[in-house]
């Protein structure tokens, strides 16, 4: 249910790669929460960094929402890089246990497609 990968990239060097890969496979970065910052805003230290990018092919989004409007709550898809420097884990929920809870095997392949990307571009951003 869960991949993961390590690297030992900067943060830097991951995002940037990971919004290069994304753009190759027509996915889109929609947005980057700097958790470590987030929460400093709020006077709560986070020793580790932690940024989840949220990232989606809307194509494949609609297929998804017009399935089952309840589907939005798994949407769009996460990565998390997370950890420290020289020691960066980045994270996934797999989008087929993901749409499994859902009940709806017409859209197995589509859960298929989109998480051989998510974690094609995991790859890409880890440097492996």
């Amino acid at each position: 249910m869960l991949f993961q990968i390590p690297t030992t990239r900067t943060m830097d060097e991951i995002q940037a790669e990971l919004e290069a890969s994304a753009a190759r496979q027509k996915f889109g970065v929609i947005a980057v929460h700097n958790l470590q910052e987030i929460m400093a805003r709020k006077s709560v230290e986070l020793a580790m960094e932690c940024r989840i990018f949220e990232v989606c092919n809307p194509l494949q989004a609609k297929k998804v929402l017009e399935a089952d409007g309840a589907l939005s709550t798994a949407l769009p898809c996460r990565i998390s890089v997370y950890g420290k420097p020289g020691a960066y884990q980045l994270a996934t929920m797999l989008p087929t246990a993901m749409m499994g809870m859902f009940g709806k095997p017409e859209l197995d392949a589509v859960a298929r497609e989109v998480e051989g990307v998510i974690v094609t571009m995991m790859k890409d951003a880890a440097g492996g």
